[in-house]
């Protein structure tokens, strides 16, 4: 059923139930203006007559004719269109209209009560008159037809043909109206109908009505087509990303298997093999295992980065995250010498296990690479904030006592899977740093030690403003760092520096 049947129906249904109840409301209170009109005109006509009626009992049965007869036609003159009862000395008095058959009236009834004789009511007034003569009280009684009631049955058949009249004429009008104010809906559904995102690329174009209703919902559905395309580039970046995966993983996956294959065959085709072969046989074995192990975890977390939405966000203590990463390095390598400077209550807002990951990795990657020549191992870390109160930043500054890296080569290291001839890494941890960079709209630079000392210093660069939970989004970059990094860096993401 169409939303304007719908409305005409609703309005044809609700207007005659308020015309009855208005109509309702009405009848109560005209019958009570009636009834109140009736009683003050037949009080105030009881006034005159009362009058009237006593000066006529003051000369009935004295032996004055003339002047009774004139005191009695005044008596019923007085009374006009109301019916006059007298009771007295003599015969009762009579005039005007009486009730058919004669009811019992009331003795005394000061205010007017409702008597009902042969079918009709009538209003009947109830006064004592004069002193009481020849052992009777004189009484007058005076009475009116209730023409209330002919009156509230006309006002009733004219609410009911208002009623049925208005059910008609407001079902046609809101029919008409609604026709007319759901055409934005109309056309607004014609457009959308042959949207199909599955099909098509096409999407909705709406201009705004001025129609809240109808712009809201095209604002929702642009929204949900919006959120589709989303979904639809998500979905497949997860497939492509899990392409990549599997195709990394069985090429890169491939050497160290065969080495350890070729390894494990010595051992079983020799058994009896020297000692110091077998043991150099089983360093090599180890060596492979834990290059393997490091791989795979390196491909996940560059998997889990590719992957990550902007919920997994939050307000961080980049200190309290530094401190940490320097905690397990000195536990996994004592023989590192590593110092830390940091200031307290640097906050930013980022992923903490994509975060915690990169400074990881860039202190494993100081500790492998940036040795002194006497072979020990030295890093200094520093975190501060900038001085720029507009926009702070949150600044982390490693260094370390290697030979450093040549200029022409700084950009090239976080590209995937580029590694020294010797270096015992997986080729993709500078790699993941790059992607976090990116991820939390920061960068790094790459530059050698400050003072002409030899070494390579790292900078991570980092918003510190802080956002409110659930309002960060994520920087709108095509996520590719697992399937491969551009030949070229995106801009502002590596800065290279002498």
């Amino acid at each position: 059923m169409k939303l304007s049947t719908r409305i005409a129906l609703a309005v044809g249904a609700s207007v005659p139930l308020l015309v009855l109840a208005s109509g309702w409301l009405l009848l109560h209170l005209v019958a009570g203006d009636l009834r109140t009109h009736q009683d003050a005109q037949l009080r105030a006509r009881a006034t005159v007559v009362a009058k009237n009626a006593k000066a006529y009992l003051d000369v009935a049965g004295t032996g004055h004719p003339l002047l009774e007869q004139v005191r009695r036609r005044r008596l019923i003159n007085s009374a006009r269109d109301v019916g006059v009862r007298l009771t007295g000395p003599g015969d009762p008095l009579s005039a005007g209209p009486q009730p058919e058959p004669y009811p019992t009236l009331p003795r005394s009834a000061p205010n007017p009560v409702t008597v009902t004789s042969g079918g009709q009511d009538w209003q009947v007034l109830s006064l004592r008159v004069g002193a009481a003569k020849e052992g009777t009280t004189p009484n007058l009684w005076l009475l009116s037809p209730d023409t209330a009631e002919d009156e509230l049955a006309l006002v009733r058949r004219r609410v009911l043909t208002g009623a049925l009249l208005a059910a008609a004429l407001g079902g046609a009008a809101a029919w008409a109206i609604a026709a007319r104010a759901v055409r934005p809906l109309r056309r607004l559904q014609r457009r959308t109908s042959g949207l199909d995102p599955r099909t098509s690329t096409a999407r909705l174009e709406h201009t705004p009505t001025r129609v809240a209703e109808v712009d809201d919902l095209a604002y929702t559905v642009q929204t949900v087509l919006a959120r589709y395309d989303e979904q639809v580039a998500r979905t497949g970046e997860a497939l492509a990303t899990a392409r990549a995966f599997a195709a990394t993983a069985s090429h890169e996956l491939r050497t160290p298997l065969m080495s350890m294959r070729t390894n494990l065959d010595i051992l079983t085709d020799h058994p009896a093999l020297d000692p110091e072969d077998r043991a150099e046989v089983l360093d090599d074995l180890g060596h492979e295992h834990a290059r393997l192990l490091g791989l795979l975890v390196m491909l996940k977390a560059l998997a889990q980065g590719d992957l990550i939405e902007a919920d997994a966000f939050t307000a961080l203590d980049l200190a309290e995250l530094v401190d940490a990463s320097v905690s397990d390095l000195r536990r996994t390598h004592p023989a590192a010498e590593v110092s830390v400077r940091a200031t307290t209550g640097v906050r930013v807002h980022g992923w903490e296990q994509g975060l915690r990951s990169a400074v990881d990795n860039l202190l494993t990657n100081a500790w492998a690479h940036g040795r002194a020549e006497d072979g020990v191992a030295r890093i200094e870390v520093t975190l501060r904030l900038s001085g720029d109160p507009q926009q702070p930043t949150a600044i982390l500054t490693m260094d370390d006592h290697g030979p450093g890296i040549p200029p022409e080569r700084r950009e090239e290291i976080f590209q995937r899977f580029r590694r020294g001839p010797d270096s015992p890494g997986s080729g993709l941890g500078l790699t993941l740093v790059a992607q976090q960079v990116a991820l939390h709209r920061g960068r790094i630079t790459v530059s050698d030690r400050p003072a002409g000392r030899s070494g390579t210093r790292f900078e991570l660069y980092l918003p510190a403003t802080g956002i409110p939970d659930g309002e960060y989004t994520l920087p709108l970059l095509h996520r590719d760092w697992l399937t491969g990094i551009p030949e070229r860096a995106p801009l502002g993401l590596f800065t290279k520096r002498t």
